[in-house]
């Protein structure tokens, strides 16, 4: 009998096991409604945001700032670096007549990769640049680029690294000026008030942050359908 014992044993532990209730699910992560489709008034001119995640956060605001003056659509999605963008540009611009599109890229460029090569390279970025200004000038909008926001110094969480941000911001000023893209320089808007308003390491924003980003950026669609 004693040679029974230690698997009586086993399978009662297996038993109770097998009663214990499954973990939890990890519940998912609720989309960001500023993702949603936006149902447009008629007679407001229409704007489209293309950018990543720093976008995502200014694009409430600005909707609540040009309430009753701009239908404020967004691509729905994080933009990506550049490559993406040329990826999915036909897609996001759809076949809708747009009448701004406030644009950005370089975030996710400048990203480090494993191999220590940065996600897009500065000639890659600016071939990229080239492409989709071409083809966002045929839809006939008025074109506003926005500079690449500042990222900080030091540990990041999560960790990563980035390249130069006025390196980027450098090669795209060029390919906008070239192409009489109106700039909206969100990186001397942020700069002086970075250190107080972005997240403890992290390149994203407070709320406040966000907010003070869509100052400028409501200004420059403001003033884009005035003309």
């Amino acid at each position: 009998m004693k040679f029974f014992i230690p698997v009586l044993l086993v399978l009662s532990a297996l038993s109770a096991i097998a009663q214990q209730p499954a973990a939890a699910a990890k519940p998912k992560k609720a989309p960001n409604p500023v993702l949603d489709p936006v149902k447009d008034v008629a007679g407001l001119p229409r704007v489209l945001i293309i950018g990543d995640s720093i976008s995502m956060g200014y694009t409430g605001p600005v909707r609540k700032l040009l309430e009753g003056k701009a239908n404020v659509h967004r691509i729905p999605a994080n933009g990506g670096p550049t490559k993406n963008g040329v990826a999915n540009i036909e897609k996001w611009l759809g076949t809708s007549k747009w009448d701004v599109i406030h644009f950005n890229w370089g975030i996710h460029d400048l990203k480090h990769m494993p191999d220590g090569k940065r996600q897009v390279e500065p000639a890659d970025y600016e071939s990229n640049l080239r492409t989709l200004v071409a083809r966002l000038k045929q839809t006939g909008a008025k074109l506003i680029w926005a500079s690449t926001t500042p990222i900080p110094d030091g540990e990041l969480n999560p960790n990563r690294t980035f390249g130069k941000v006025p390196e980027y911001n450098e090669i795209a000023a060029k390919v906008m000026t070239e192409n009489d893209v109106t700039i909206n320089d969100l990186n001397g808007w942020m700069a002086p008030r970075f250190e107080e308003l972005h997240k403890p390491k992290d390149l994203h924003y407070t709320e406040a942050g966000s907010e003070h980003l869509a100052k400028k950026v409501a200004e420059a669609i403001t003033q884009a359908t005035a003309k």
